[in-house]
């Protein structure tokens, strides 16, 4: 049996990174991990083929090869999907989809011909089993919760690993908190499962014996949400990075009560962890409440952003308005919070109901749906009828990303981030690394609106907080891709 996997397009994101992308030569920010671990679940005596649309294109010849087709992607890549399948279906190949795309909205793709749904080790091996037996269903779905710690190394040699700007891992699945716009629990439930930490070692290891050394992202949901485990397993990294000369540096997502642990705060900085992402949401404490983020009202977020920056983390910032909570002023609320707390890197979204949440269920019973959501809360579009009105909120969201992305801001954010930055993580710099400084001086140091703020704040901090130089120079040319996004956003029409 061939088996070709394909992934499919993702379309200009704030999480895209196309424009800062060619400072490094790259094709694609991460790879295509689900398909990848897929992949090694399927009989070895497969032939198998990976085609990343945001890579290559999927070419006559790749179909002609193949006996059958996996498909799989997240609800932003789904037009991408969508083109993807009918391409299979007008070459008669069979087309296999899962994924978060296909398990919110399985309706959406009437040509897709099986569906396996919810997670691969449960249903995977049910469709495997009714393909030997020549008797297909056309959906596959379990409320079952594997067992992660059964789930293999990702099958790395279908990639190019030099088309990516980092490579991903995962070590749990599920968060123990239920946001009412998050749709994590459906996927993953709400019990973290981790795996251990010799697997988490393997993981690392095969991604080093394959050739990477550079940059890791840990796509979990919450990196942090079984912290006794959490704190078992990282002495386990430490001490491989160590042995191996520290060869990644690692960055990941958990929740804001991070920067209130201050064990494991040390013990992610020793494990050469440089950045974290953070769902902070909003400043204003009344949509916290109605969206069930409780535990951000728990703590000092400010302080927690602080603490995790001095321990050698970039905070990057998730940040939603259109909650019905929000006052007439949050706007300008989000503005200066993001500002006061050095958020260099913050996404900005209009709130999103994605399929089959809590808000999602909550609005259709108000009647106030209007349309499928895009997967996409920054591109300025709204599937719900907001409280404040919906001109009023696009154009206020507008209003903040055009404010905190313009050259001014942003660089005063860069600042006040060197200012509270304590730079821990070890990290080689590299050719690739070298070639994007050049490109950064040609382009941003001398032909932009930004060359002055670019000067003052990279002669500043090699003079002030020289370890702080790599952050800095990466946040400068992520600077000209949020200004490309920004531009894109504003011209949208509410």
């Amino acid at each position: 049996m061939k088996v070709l996997l394909v992934y499919p397009k993702y379309p200009d994101t704030f999480w895209g990174f196309k424009k800062a992308l060619k400072f490094i030569s790259k094709k694609a920010a991460f790879p295509p991990l689900g398909l990848l671990t897929v992949a090694s679940m399927l009989p070895e005596d497969w032939e198998k083929k990976l085609v990343d649309m945001n890579i290559d294109k999927l070419k006559q010849d790749d179909l002609e090869w193949a006996d059958i087709v996996f498909v799989s992607g997240m609800l932003i890549q789904k037009e991408s999907a969508k083109e993807i399948i009918h391409q299979c279906k007008e070459n008669d190949k069979i087309v296999v989809a899962g994924g978060p795309a296909f398990n919110a909205e399985p309706d959406s793709y009437p040509e897709v011909d099986h569906f396996v749904l919810d997670e691969a080790e449960i249903t995977l091996p049910l469709f495997l089993e009714d393909l030997a037996a020549g008797k297909l269903q056309k959906i596959y779905t379990s409320d079952k919760r594997p067992d992660i710690r059964e789930t293999p190394i990702p099958m790395w040699s279908l990639i190019n690993m030099k088309k990516y700007a980092a490579m991903s891992v995962q070590y749990s699945r599920g968060c123990p908190f239920n946001c009412e716009f998050c749709d994590i629990i459906l996927l993953n439930g709400r019990k973290p499962r981790t795996k251990t930490p010799d697997q988490m070692v393997a993981e690392l290891q095969a991604l080093y014996d394959a050739g990477w050394k550079a940059g890791v992202f840990i796509v979990d949901d919450n990196f942090i949400g079984n912290k006794k485990r959490v704190k078992e397993m990282l002495p386990y990294i430490i001490e491989w990075q160590k042995k191996n000369n520290y060869p990644f540096t690692l960055f990941t997502e958990a929740s804001v009560d991070l920067g209130a642990d201050f064990e494991l705060m040390n013990l992610m900085s020793k494990a050469n962890f440089n950045k974290v992402f953070l769902g902070i949401e909003t400043p204003n404490p009344e949509s916290l409440e109605e969206c069930g983020k409780n535990q951000n009202t728990r703590f000092n977020v400010a302080e927690c952003v602080q603490n995790i920056q001095q321990h050698g983390m970039q905070v990057m910032g998730g940040f939603i308005v259109g909650f019905d909570s929000d006052p007439e002023n949050i706007f300008e609320s989000q503005v200066k919070f993001i500002q006061n707390m050095g958020i260099a890197t913050a996404m900005v979204g209009l709130l999103e109901a994605a399929p089959q949440t809590r808000l999602w269920n909550r609005l259709k019973a108000e009647g106030r749906l209007l349309v499928e959501g895009t997967g996409n809360n920054t591109d300025g579009s709204l599937n719900f009828m907001p409280k404040m009105g919906r001109h009023n909120l696009i154009e206020g969201y507008k209003w903040i990303v055009k404010n905190i992305y313009s050259p001014r801001y942003y660089y005063a954010r860069i600042n006040t981030f060197v200012h509270n930055f304590n730079p821990t993580a070890k990290a080689k710099l590299s050719l690739s690394d070298f070639k994007a400084l050049l490109k950064s001086v040609w382009r941003i140091g001398i032909f932009s609106k930004s060359s002055i703020l670019y000067w003052k704040i990279i002669i500043k901090t090699i003079f002030v907080k020289f370890r702080a130089l790599p952050s800095v120079i990466e946040l400068a040319i992520l600077g000209v891709h949020f200004q490309y996004i920004t531009k894109k956003i504003t011209k949208t029409k509410p």
